[in-house]
């Protein structure tokens, strides 16, 4: 084999190790979007229930005691936290991916 077989080679070798990269780091991230977009949609519904009556929510730094408590996701609790669970796995294995 001559060099410029092996430079040939190795160039290939490392253009589809970075696409196969780009590829899975793609997807991962489109997999994580979607949990964090479920999990914000799950969170945008509940503060629609807590607004007041005329339409307007209440700020984040003043807490009514009667809403304190009233987070209940539709998907229910477990769920909820499970897919929170599952965002940080993706972010976790793309930051050890990264690396």
């Amino acid at each position: 084999m001559t060099e410029n077989e092996q430079v040939t080679y190795g160039k290939f070798s490392h253009e589809t190790d970075l696409r196969e990269f780009k590829n899975i780091n793609n997807s991962l991230m489109q997999d994580a979007l979607k949990v964090w977009s479920n999990l914000w949609a799950e969170l945008d519904s509940s503060l629609r229930q807590t607004s007041k009556p005329n339409g307007q929510v209440e700020p984040c730094n003043k807490v009514n005691p009667e809403t304190a408590d009233r987070f209940e996701p539709s998907c229910g609790c477990s769920e909820f936290v499970k897919k929170m669970w599952i965002l940080r796995s993706y972010l976790d294995f793309a930051k050890r991916l990264s690396r």
